[in-house]
């Protein structure tokens, strides 16, 4: 389950990239970080709009809030509250990332402290900015979204067995906004292996000891 992203590029490089306008205010408040995306964060997410796509900001729980812990990514698309919002095109949307992490399976010594899980990165090759499937409603005037996830592919897999998120190519964008709800279930794959590198076993909790005075 992906729980921890980042999107290294500002907001007018989306812009860009997705040919989409924005669609509400940049938040100004220093509690908005969009390079580093947490549960229950928020981040910039591409909708369509009407013909156009545009850039919004959401946060990372589908449910509001509402369920005992944050519902970040979704698998099963013929749940009915999942295939509700997966038929309905204007609920589609793009999480742009560059990359993801995933924690590995067994914990490490790391500088003498109590063994910990390390942090696996993972990113494309071939796409600058990455475009994630999702899902997206508004609750209480509020709009939340959440990540689909896959099978795992054959990077991914030896760290994270159960599932990836649903990373799009850049000629399916299109369809997953806007396509049908069978064209929906065929996106939901893994992407290729062969495009896609990894980086880690990373600690960042974990600083080096501070050194030892000299003794006389």
């Amino acid at each position: 389950m992906c729980n921890r992203a980042r999107m290294a590029g500002e907001p007018e490089t989306l812009i860009e990239t997705f040919s989409a306008d924005w669609l509400t205010e940049k938040p100004r408040d220093n509690r908005f970080n969009p390079k580093e995306l947490y549960p229950k964060s928020r981040a910039y997410v591409v909708r369509a709009e009407g013909a156009k796509r545009g850039l919004d900001v959401m946060e990372w729980d589908v449910t509001a809030g509402q369920a005992p812990w944050p519902m970040t990514n979704v698998r099963n698309l013929k749940l009915p509250q999942w295939k509700t919002l997966a038929e309905e095109p204007a609920h589609r949307c793009l999480i742009p990332l560059t990359e993801f992490c995933e924690w590995t399976p067994d914990k490490h010594a790391v500088d003498g402290g109590k063994p910990i899980k390390g942090e696996m990165w993972f990113k494309v090759t071939d796409q600058p900015i990455m475009a994630i499937a999702g899902f997206w409603r508004e609750i209480a005037g509020t709009r939340y979204f959440a990540m689909v996830t896959c099978d795992p592919n054959a990077v991914v897999a030896p760290i994270h067995p159960k599932a990836m998120i649903t990373i799009l190519a850049a000629e399916d964008q299109d369809r997953w906004l806007r396509g049908s709800y069978q064209d929906v279930l065929d996106l939901q794959r893994p992407y290729p292996a062969d495009r896609m590198e990894v980086r880690g076993p990373v600690f960042p909790t974990r600083k080096p000891a501070a050194p030892r005075a000299a003794s006389n």
